[in-house]
C-alpha cells in the first residue's frame, strides 16, 4: 500500500522576500521487502536505475547484503562475515553501474569495507587501519567511508584509485563519517562534537573546504547528513528538540521535512537519486526498523 504526505517547506533565510515560494512536494511512500519471507529489509541507497542497496533479515534471523532491482533480488553473502542482524553485513551505497559499497564484521571481529560487482567482492585496504567501512560510491568508482587508526580514532576517507584522503570535519571530535559522494566529488560528512551532538557538512576539493549543513528544527542532537545526488540535492535525518527523528530533503536551496505516515517521528532519510527517489527506514522494529521507498512530485 502506498502512503502520501505533503512535505513541509522551510525556505532558507537567504531567499529574497517577495519571490514566490515553490509549492510543497508530495512524498509517496511504500515499504521495501526483499522477499515474502524477510523479517526486515533495510534500504540505504538507490541508484538512477531504481536499484536499492541495503540488507535483509531472513526467516532464520540471518542478515544478508542485498541489491533489489524491481522484484529481482541479489543476495551477496560472504563466508567470513558475521551474519548477525544489526552487526553486519550490508550495502550502503550503489552507483549507476550497479557497483555497491558496504562493510561487514568478519569472523575475527574486525570491520572490513568492500565494493561488490557482478558477484565479486573487492576489499578496501587502508594501511594501518583497524576497522574500515565503505558507505558510498560514485559513477567514477570513488569510494567514501570510515576507518580507525592505530589509536582507535575514527576518520572519514575518500579513496580514488589508490589515493587516500582523510576527512576530519571541523568541530568533530569523534565518529567522523563520510557517507555519500556524487559524480562531482562533493562528499557528505558528519560526526559528533565534544558536546555529543551531530555536526554535518558537505566537502569538496578533497576535504579542503567544508560547508555546514543544518536540518530544520534540529535540537541538541543535531542533524545526520546522508546521501547527495548529482543535482545538489541532499537527504538527511534531523533530530528535533524532543529527540524525534525526521527525514529531510534539501532541494533547490529549500528544506522539505517529511515522515513516513507509518513512522511519524521515527523516519530516517538515507539515500536518493537524481530523480528524487529516496529510501530510508522508519520505526524501530525487532532488528532496527522498516525500509521504505519514497517518490516525490510538486
Amino acid at each position: 500500500m502506498k502512503r502520501s504526505i505533503v512535505g513541509v517547506l522551510i525556505v532558507l533565510t537567504f531567499v529574497a522576500v517577495g519571490i514566490a515560494a515553490a509549492p510543497p512536494l508530495t512524498f509517496t511512500f511504500s515499504d521495501v521487502h526483499a522477499n515474502k519471507t524477510a523479517q526486515e529489509t533495510d534500504a540505504y541507497a538507490v541508484n538512477n536505475k531504481g536499484a536499492i542497496a541495503g540488507d535483509y533479515v531472513d526467516s532464520a534471523s540471518i542478515q544478508h547484503p542485498m541489491i533489489l532491482a524491481g522484484k529481482k533480488l541479489t543476495t551477496a553473502d560472504r563466508a567470513d562475515c558475521n551474519p548477525t542482524p544489526g552487526v553486519s553485513p550490508a550495502f550502503y551505497g550503489i552507483n549507476s553501474a550497479g557497483v555497491a559499497a558496504g562493510w561487514c564484521t568478519n569472523t575475527s571481529g574486525v570491520q572490513i569495507g568492500f565494493t561488490y560487482s557482478k558477484g565479486k567482492f573487492t576489499d578496501i585496504k587502508i594501511k594501518g587501519a583497524g576497522n574500515t567501512n565503505a558507505n558510498g560510491i560514485n559513477d567514477k568508482g570513488a569510494v567514501v567511508g570510515t576507518y580507525t587508526d592505530s589509536t582507535g580514532a575514527q576518520h572519514g576517507f575518500l579513496l580514488v584509485g589508490k589515493k587516500l584522503t582523510t576527512l576530519d570535519p571541523p568541530g568533530v571530535t569523534s565518529l567522523a563519517t563520510a557517507y555519500g559522494i556524487n559524480n562531482g566529488g562533493v562528499i557528505t560528512v558528519y560526526g559528533l562534537s565534544s558536546a555529543g551532538g551531530y555536526l554535518s557538512f558537505t566537502t569538496a576539493n578533497n576535504g579542503k573546504t567544508y560547508k555546514a549543513f543544518h536540518g530544520p528544527g534540529e535540537g541538541t542532537t543535531g542533524t545526520v547528513i546522508h546521501d547527495n545526488n548529482n543535482k545538489g540535492d541532499i537527504v538527511a535525518t534531523v533530530f528535533d528538540t524532543a529527540g524525534n527523528r525526521h527525514g529531510v530533503l534539501f532541494h533547490k536551496k529549500k528544506y522539505f521535512s517529511y515522515d513516513d505516515p507509518n513512522g511519524v517521528g521515527s523516519t530516517r532519510g538515507d539515500g536518493l537519486n537524481d530523480t528524487l527517489v529516496m529510501v530510508g527506514r522508519y520505526g524501530s522494529g525487532v532488528f532496527g526498523g522498516v525500509g521504505f521507498r519514497a517518490t516525490t512530485k510538486p
